[in-house]
């Protein structure tokens, strides 16, 4: 299963251009990668880890701007069309037959 995150967050003054880089550098420190500038996700092993990590973001999430997490499965990801541009070289790493499940 994977959590994605997307999120906008207020970048109008120096104060909340650093909480949006906080919490952008947290998402990288707790393993989330980095599919596009404000949309991470991060690869978890079933339901129930997904909604621990889902509740430990609801405690660092910043106080204003607009942050949303779900779930999706290994096939509801896979499935997923990239209309324009490229893979970046990380999704080409990652992929749901590289994955053990334990």
């Amino acid at each position: 299963m994977r959590i994605m995150v997307m999120f906008d967050l207020p970048v109008v003054t120096k104060k909340e251009r650093k909480i949006a880089t906080k919490f952008r550098k947290y998402l990288l420190d707790e393993g989330y990668v980095m599919m596009q500038y404000s949309v991470y996700y991060r690869i978890c092993n079933g339901y129930d880890m997904a909604k621990k990590y889902i509740q430990i973001l609801e405690r660092v999430v910043p106080k204003k701007g607009s942050v949303r997490a779900f779930v999706l499965t290994e096939k509801q990801f896979s499935e997923m069309k990239l209309l324009v541009g490229d893979p970046l070289p990380i999704e080409e790493k990652v992929k749901s037959e590289n994955l053990s499940v334990f």
